[in-house]
C-alpha cells in the first residue's frame, strides 16, 4: 500500500509540474484546443458506437469531419470579422459607435469637473485614439505577435488532441503502476474541462435565447426599438462564454444602447439582465458541478 501512495504522489507533482511549466511557457491555449478535440472526439465516437460503428474507424473519421469543420468556422471567422468591421450596417463598428454616442450624449448629466477630462467632439476622440496608439505602438506590436503564436499554438495543440484521441483507444498492453495513475491524472483534468467548457455552453445558449425573445419581442412589445439587435444577440453569446465577465459585457453592450433611446429603457434592460442571470445560479447550478 504503501508503493502505492508514492506512486500516486509522484503522479501528482508531475501533473503540477507540467501545469505550472504549460502555464509559464504559454502553452494554456494549446492545452485548452487539445482537451477540447480530445472531447469532441471522444464524446462523438461513444455516440457512433451505438450506431454499430467501430471506436477506430468513427475516431478517424471525426477526426477527419472536425478538421474540415475547424478550417471551415476559421474561414468563416475571417469572413465574419472583415464583414463586421465594414459593410453590413448591424456591425461591430456601428455598435461600438452607438455606445460611444450614448456616452458621448451623457457629458451633460456629468460635473463640469469631469466634463473637462472628456472629449468634447469626434475629432477629440480621435485625437485621443491616435496619440493612445502612438504611445502603446510598442505594446501593440507585441500583443499582434502574442496572437499569432497563439493561433500557431491552438492548431498545434488541436492536431496533438486529435492525434491523442485516435490512438487513445485499442491498446494492447497494460500499464504499469505510473503509467496508470499518471492517466488518471489526465482523465481527471479532462473530465474538469468538460465539466467547465461544456457547461459554460450551456448556460450561454439559453441566456442568448432569453436576451434575444427579450429584444426582439419584449421591448417592441413596449413601444422600445433597438438597432444593432443582431450584433448585439452575437455579443451576448460569444462573451456568455467567459465566466462572469461575459455577462459583464455584454449587459453593458445591450443597456447602453438601450440608454441611447431612453433612460427607462436602459432601467428595464438592466433589471431583466440581473433577472435572468441570477435565475442562472438556479438553472445551471446542476450542469456546473456534474457537467450533465
Amino acid at each position: 500500500m504503501t508503493e502505492v501512495y508514492k506512486v500516486q504522489a509522484t503522479t501528482y507533482f508531475l501533473a503540477a509540474l507540467a501545469l505550472y511549466a504549460v502555464l509559464q511557457l504559454g502553452l494554456l491555449p494549446a492545452l485548452l484546443a487539445g482537451l477540447l478535440i480530445y472531447q469532441l472526439v471522444d464524446l462523438g465516437s461513444r455516440a457512433l458506437e451505438r450506431l454499430g460503428i467501430h471506436p477506430s474507424l468513427g475516431r478517424m473519421v471525426l477526426v477527419a469531419f472536425l478538421t474540415v469543420i475547424i478550417v471551415t468556422l476559421i474561414t468563416l471567422g475571417v469572413v465574419g470579422i472583415l464583414s463586421q468591421m465594414s459593410g453590413d450596417k448591424e456591425n461591430l463598428v456601428a455598435l461600438l459607435q452607438k455606445m460611444a454616442d450614448v456616452v458621448d450624449g451623457a457629458r451633460s448629466h456629468l460635473p463640469p469637473w469631469l466634463q473637462t477630462y472628456l472629449p468634447a467632439t469626434l475629432d477629440e476622440w480621435r485625437e485621443a485614439a491616435s496619440a493612445w496608439l502612438r504611445a502603446n505602438a510598442s505594446h501593440l506590436n507585441v500583443l499582434g505577435r502574442e496572437v499569432g503564436l497563439s493561433v500557431v499554438h491552438l492548431i498545434i495543440g488541436m492536431v496533438i488532441g486529435g492525434l491523442v484521441a485516435v490512438g487513445a483507444h485499442g491498446k494492447t498492453v497494460t500499464p504499469g503502476p505510473l503509467a496508470a495513475e499518471l492517466t488518471q491524472r489526465v482523465d481527471h483534468l479532462s473530465g474538469a474541462f468538460y465539466n467547465v467548457v461544456f457547461s459554460q455552453i450551456r448556460i450561454s445558449a439559453p441566456n442568448t435565447l432569453l436576451t434575444s425573445i427579450y429584444l426582439t419581442v419584449v421591448l417592441p412589445a413596449t413601444g422600445v426599438h433597438l438597432s444593432l439587435i443582431k450584433t448585439m444577440i452575437l455579443v451576448t453569446f460569444v462573451a456568455g462564454l467567459l465566466p462572469i465577465l461575459g455577462n459583464l459585457i455584454s449587459n453593458t453592450v445591450i443597456v447602453l444602447v438601450a440608454l441611447g433611446v431612453s433612460l427607462s429603457a436602459a432601467v428595464e434592460s438592466l433589471i431583466f439582465l440581473v433577472v435572468i442571470h441570477k435565475l442562472e445560479y438556479f438553472i445551471n447550478a446542476h450542469p456546473i458541478v456534474t457537467g450533465k
